[in-house]
Order: structure tokens, then sequence, then C-alpha cells
């Protein structure tokens, strides 16, 4: 039976990428509307929105010709079903360098709880400056999944100017995505490399002294409806408030969080209760926290029975530039001022149990703590913004992003809306709008 249901969930979800994949031709055809071809592309695409400015990289299986990533850039490549691939950095000794790796799954894809990507960078030496990996985990549903490699100045390995090797490998415990002796399908990559430049001045090289705060009192009050990006590049900012939004079976949701020098965060996630079916599924809702270089920073997971519950990760430290010399990882990850990403996956085996939904979920972000300036650097990092907060930062936060953006958000928050329906709404709108717009031009300007 649960068979049967998942399937039916992914044919009718490959159906609405289909019809919005035929509206979104006709509508950009016939209305040339600035923008629509864009928004609607990010509506209908699925499982992830990569960034549009996206560079199109082939990683090698070694390091002799392995293509050079310019940090500040994205780029965009594939990782086969096996085996790894290979990128080249060229770093000075001064600077930290990171480059996270995001790999996507095509939708239908299957997995185990361990199953995803290993990520590690190297010195042309072949020494390991260090390893993370990305997996399903216990929802055993198919997501994006982002795991970090990083060179820190400062350390005793790798450390000196020259090539450094970024080595992108699957984990798969089950051979191929289908079970049978096919090949497993490739999933797609977004790297995004990023420098950080050493201090002008000497700091402290040890972490700060644990505050030992506990998890601030969850906000009350009634939840503002914030639709979500579908990728880091359309993360929707959040403020410090409580936030609500509908979210489908094998859905990845992201929101971003402007966290200033010396101020800290939290958020807890909160599973509404379910309207129809009963069971148990395990790993329902996972909630994960990353910072402004896309480093793991912690997260959480909840099982789900049908009643509400809340996933709610541990308290971490104000930001600070010294947390890098802590030892536990989600305080070491707070160790730059920018914006901290929400991400939130919705177990694809909840439609299965409890129906395709969608199911509603509550975010209360606290954002605490005296922002003070950060750190002079000898130089500039890349890219140039991504360890700053501006004010245009926190506005958006506080209204939730740009007005462009926010009317197809707006249809799409509107909880049982489907993606076809959703795109032919705000399409049609745009529609409306242009002919409107094309009547008083007429009208202003007439033809003999």
């Amino acid at each position: 039976m649960r068979g049967r249901v998942r399937g039916t969930w992914w044919r009718r979800r490959g159906a609405a990428a289909r019809r919005a994949g035929a509206v979104t031709a006709v509508l950009c055809a016939v209305a040339a509307l600035p923008g629509a071809c864009a928004v609607a592309a990010a509506v209908a695409a699925d499982p992830y929105a990569f960034d549009p400015a996206g560079r199109t990289v082939t990683g090698t299986t070694g390091t002799a010709d392995a293509p050079r990533l310019e940090p500040g850039r994205i780029y965009r490549d594939s990782l086969p079903g096996s085996g790894s691939l290979t990128y080249r950095l060229d770093l000075t000794a001064a600077e930290s360098a990171y480059a996270p790796v995001t790999a996507v799954p095509p939708a239908g894809t299957t997995g185990s709880a361990t199953d995803g990507i290993r990520v590690s960078l190297e010195d042309a030496r072949g020494t390991r400056c260090s390893t993370a990996s990305a997996l399903f985990g216990a929802g055993l549903s198919a997501r994006p999944v982002t795991a970090l490699g990083q060179r820190q100045t400062g350390r005793s390995l790798c450390q000196g100017a020259g090539s450094y090797y970024l080595r992108v490998e699957r984990l798969s415990a089950g051979g191929s995505a289908s079970g049978t002796a096919a090949p497993a399908p490739r999933w797609d990559l977004e790297i995004a490399p990023a420098t950080e430049p050493a201090l002008a001045a000497a700091g402290p090289t040890t972490a700060p002294p644990d505050p030992g705060a506990a998890s601030p009192e969850p906000l009350a009050g009634e939840p503002h409806e914030r639709a979500a990006g579908a990728g880091f590049a359309s993360a929707r900012p959040l403020g410090q408030g409580v936030w609500r939004t509908g979210i489908a079976p094998g859905d990845t949701l992201f929101y971003k969080v402007p966290v200033d020098w010396g101020r800290r965060m939290h958020a807890v996630a909160e599973l509404d209760a379910s309207t129809g079916g009963h069971g148990y599924v395990g790993g329902a809702l996972n909630l994960s926290l990353y910072n402004p270089v896309r480093g793991y920073v912690d997260g959480a997971s909840l099982g789900y029975t049908g009643t509400r519950r809340s996933a709610t990760p541990d308290p971490l430290p104000p930001v600070e530039y010294s947390n890098r010399y802590a030892v536990l990882t989600g305080e070491n990850a707070v160790r730059f001022a920018g914006d901290y990403y929400l991400v939130l996956h919705l177990s694809e085996k909840m439609a299965g149990t409890f129906g395709t939904g969608p199911f509603h979920v509550t975010l209360r972000v606290s954002v605490g703590g005296r922002a003070h300036a950060g750190p002079r650097y000898a130089g500039r990092p890349e890219p140039q913004d991504v360890f700053t907060v501006t004010e245009q930062d926190r506005r958006a936060a506080a209204r939730g992003g740009t007005a462009g953006g926010g009317l197809a958000m707006r249809a799409l928050a509107a909880g049982g809306i489907g993606t076809g329906t959703a795109l032919l709404l705000v399409l049609g709108g745009w529609t409306v709008a242009a002919r409107r717009a094309q009547t008083r031009a007429s009208a202003q300007n007439p033809t003999a």
C-alpha cells in the first residue's frame, strides 16, 4: 500500500512539473514578462533551485588535470553513481578556504540512511586537510545534502601557498539507486568556494569561555506566513519571530537568518498534527543549520506519530571569530557573521503514512545578544559580502525579502495550492498586469 501511495505521489509531482513547464513556456513566449521565466522555472523546479550564476565545470578522477575553482564563484557539475571527482583550488599561505558541495539526487531517488557524499580537501602532497560527510539520515528520504571541505590557517597541517584539491565522493550503502544492476543515476552538484583573509593584527588563539546558556524559551505569538526558497541562492530571509509554512513529503525548504558578530540565534521547528492517517515515521522532519560558507553547524530531527512535535537543536554560543578554536563542531562553526541557513526537509515516507499534505511547520527563531564590530581583516574575503550583515539584510529579514519575489512566494505559501495551480495564479496575474500595461500604452500612443 505504501509503495502504491508513494508511486502516486511521485507521478503527481512529475505531472505537476510537466504542467508547470508547459505553462512556463507558453507564458514566457506570449507575455514576454521580465523575470517571469526565471520565477516560473524556480517554482516548477525540483528538488533544488541551483544558483542561476553557476558555471558548468567538469571534475576529473585525478589531480593532474583537475579544473581550477575560483573562490567567490558558483560551479555546477554532476557526480557519477560510483567513484569521485576532483577540483583544484590555488591558495595563498594567509587565507583560510572553504569549499561547500551540495549534491542533489534526482526526483524519485531511493536510498538508505548512510547514502550521501563525502568531501575532502588535500594539499599537493596528498595530506588531508579536512573530511566531512553528509547523509540522508534517519528519514530514509533522498534530499539535497551539503558537506564542506576546508583549509584553516594556523593549523599544523595543510599550510603554505599552492594547489589544494577538493575531492567529492559518492557514498552508497546499496549500490545502484534502483536496486538493480543498472548504473546509479548521477547527482547534480553545486560548489561554492570561498576564502577568508588573515587578520590585520594578531588575535586570540583560544576559544572564548563557554557562556553556559540554556536554550532560550521559544517565542510565543501568532505565526506569520513565510514561504521558503528551494536552494541556498534563493533562501528566504527570516528575522526573529514566529513563522509558518507548508511543506510536502520529499520537499526541502531554505531560509536564511542574518546573524552579526556577538549575536546568537536559536531555532525550533514544530510539525503540526496530521489531519489523517496513523502510524510512525522516523526522522519525519529534519532541521539543519549551516553557516555563511554552508558549513554544517547543528541540527535536529523528529519522529512523528501524527501529533504535534518539535525539533530543537542545541543552544549555540554567540558568533565570534575565536570560536574556530573550539573543540565542539557546532561551536567551532559559528566563527563568522553573515547569513545562517535553516534547511527543512520532510521525509517522503510521510506520504505513505499520513498522506501527501501539505503539512504545516512553525519556525520559532530567536536572535539575541549584543552586536559588535567584527575583526579587521588584512584583505577581503571572496565573496566580498559573505561575512557581512548590512542594514538592508536586516530589513529584508524583517519583511521577508524583496517585493519582487514576494508575489510568487505568497502564492506558494497558501497551504494546499499545488505547484501547477500556484504557477498559473502567479503568472496569470503577471499576464493580466502586462496586458493592462500594454492597453494603457496603446491608448497613450495610438497608431495610424
